[in-house]
């Protein structure tokens, strides 16, 4: 068996780390996958095999900050197929608590496969012998049996960023049998919570020849090790940008705009129907409505990144979300107090920053969420140990963030209360609670987190 203690790093994910912008040129993209991984592959030198965005002419490899990007090229009506079909209306609903019904398409299923295929063909072609590969995401889920077929002594590690259903949600895919033995060909499957580790090892053990404990499993002779690997941030790079000068002057401004005497109430999310942002608004609403909340005391900021947009259910939610903000305005907002500021757009990590500064109480309230990062980035920038954050318990980050103000999403009642609670809470207990999940998130950020699995994956 060969030496692996110098294996070149290949990360496989559905889009490279970059997109390229009006003036020609490659930017790096937005996103928590890019955030987190994108750090770690520039440390250590490696490449990134993925999707750049379009069925345009790209070139055949290049290097974008240290990091060389492998381009996966797939036909136009194949990429539809495997990522606005299989992926992104048949897993992410089902993974997501079946919030939306999933669909389930046999083409979809047969593009998937070919999909898994041409990312695998790439980056094979992309990386030597010694490889080490990192397989990330939904929409990869065949590749690690694929790249255990064609190099059967490297090392393959496989995370996912969403949730991974439990047994009688996952019971309803067709092609369940063919997924798990598609995960199973990982040394290391990472999810985001014990849960989730949890919920797929029994899938295996029920669905595969697989045997074992929630933590490993053992089929044909190998060990595959199950485990929770919380995804987190690169700390150093927000807490920086909250110490520019520029972002907190724009800070300041933003809360004079907004009214400098009012709590700041902040939520970014994408636009997405799993976020749970209409009943946030209505939550916020019905507040209003009783008197808890006043438009002279509090103001909410939504910020909602476009997600999506060809899709029509996001595009539904994108409607339903603009008719609830205007319908909150119309009947709570008053001369030179709005009830609800909502900007539908992409903000640049400076602006971001800025918002997280100007807030005084954070709003991360998805139905179902792998992780959330938004939380962890809110966190970063408190560097007074100053806001408050109200959580949802169905977001993976509430496993490690139990100082926040934890919510059930779906309970109204609640919901209302806690903001009620989060703007009124005593400075001391505030402080309190955000010291404790600042020292949390300092002690497990993206750096660790990557050092965490791929010392699991050697050690395999």
């Amino acid at each position: 068996m060969p030496d692996r203690r110098r294996s070149h790093l290949v990360v496989l994910a559905n889009r490279l780390p970059v997109h390229r912008a009006g003036d020609g040129e490659w930017h790096t993209s937005p996103g928590g996958l890019v955030g987190a991984v994108l750090p770690i592959m520039k440390a250590r030198a490696g490449t990134w095999v993925g999707w750049p965005g379009s069925t345009s002419r790209t070139p055949s490899s290049w290097t974008h900050e240290g990091v060389r990007l492998s381009p996966v090229s797939v036909p136009e009506r194949e990429m539809d197929e495997h990522y606005g079909g299989m992926s992104n209306r048949t897993l992410w609903p089902l993974f997501h608590d079946a919030i939306r019904a999933p669909e389930f398409e046999p083409k979809w299923w047969d593009s998937y496969e070919s999909t898994n295929e041409r990312f695998v063909r790439r980056a094979l072609h992309a990386a030597g012998k010694r490889a080490q590969w990192w397989v990330h995401d939904y929409h990869l889920m065949l590749a690690p049996r694929l790249l255990r077929v064609a190099r059967p002594y490297s090392r393959v590690g496989f995370f996912l960023h969403i949730p991974f259903p439990p047994e009688e949600l996952f019971a309803w895919l067709p092609w369940r049998r063919q997924l798990l033995e598609g995960l199973l060909g990982a040394d290391v499957v990472g999810f985001q919570t014990h849960a989730e580790a949890r919920n797929f090892s029994r899938a295996a053990r029920r669905w595969t020849r697989a045997e074992g404990t929630d933590h490993e499993l053992q089929i044909d002779d190998r060990r595959i090790r199950v485990g929770a690997f919380p995804i987190s941030i690169d700390v150093d790079v927000f807490e920086s940008a909250a110490r520019d000068p520029a972002v907190i002057a724009r800070a300041q401004q933003i809360r004079r705009r907004v009214g400098a005497r009012r709590r700041v109430i902040l939520a970014v999310d994408r636009i997405d129907y799993t976020k749970g942002i209409e009943l946030r608004l209505e939550a916020f609403e019905a507040a209003l409505a009783r008197g808890d909340l006043s438009t002279d005391r509090c103001v909410l900021v939504q910020i909602g990144v476009p997600s999506r947009e060809a899709t029509p259910e996001y595009v539904e939610t994108r409607d339903r979300v603009e008719r609830l903000v205007g319908r909150i305005n119309g009947q709570f907002s008053t001369p030179g107090r709005v009830a609800v500021h909502y900007f539908r757009r992409q903000l640049p990590r400076e602006e971001l920053v800025s918002y997280y500064l100007a807030a005084d109480v954070m709003l991360v309230t998805p139905l179902r969420d792998g992780m959330n990062l938004v939380a962890k980035e809110f966190i970063a920038t408190r560097l007074d140990n100053s806001g408050v954050l109200v959580l949802s318990e169905f977001a993976g980050a509430a496993e490690q963030f139990r100082r926040a103000l934890i919510v059930n999403p779906r309970d109204f009642a609640g919901m209302a209360a806690t903001l009620k609670r989060a703007i009124s809470l005593p400075h001391r207990e505030s402080i309190m609670r955000m010291a404790i999940m600042r020292m949390m998130l300092r002690r497990h950020d993206v750096h660790e987190w990557a050092e965490t699995f791929l010392q699991a994956l050697e050690r395999a």
